[in-house]
């Protein structure tokens, strides 16, 4: 018994922490997503991307979710490339696991008809 209990509490520290990083990876992926839809948009620009990836995140619980959140683009004539980056809240002392996802989406332009 006196193995069980300390072995039961480590489990459960080490599950939470398992949901955090997971859902702070998925609210980044997501924020990627949207901030690669708002920059490939025609007339749209990297700012916007990164505007819109960094509201989304405050928008989903902003430091409560994500520390230390860092957010990158990049755009030209056929692609978008938006990074999120950032670690997870954590509830182990000393620890701070640490992601970095991407999103990326076809630029919209005018085409001339065949």
């Amino acid at each position: 018994m006196a193995i069980l209990l300390p072995a039961l509490l480590v489990t459960f520290w080490l599950g939470t922490q398992a949901a955090l990083y997971y859902h702070a990876r998925n609210v980044a992926m997501a924020a990627a997503s949207e901030g690669a839809r708002a920059a490939a948009a025609e007339g749209g620009r990297t700012s916007d991307g990164i505007a819109a990836a960094t509201a989304f995140v405050a928008d989903a619980g902003g430091d409560h979710v994500i520390a230390g959140l860092g957010v990158a683009g990049d755009r030209n004539a056929e692609r978008v490339l938006i990074t999120v980056r950032g670690t997870s809240i954590t509830v182990v002392p000393g620890w701070s696991p640490s992601f970095e996802v991407h999103a990326t989406a076809q630029s919209e332009r005018l085409t001339a008809a065949p």
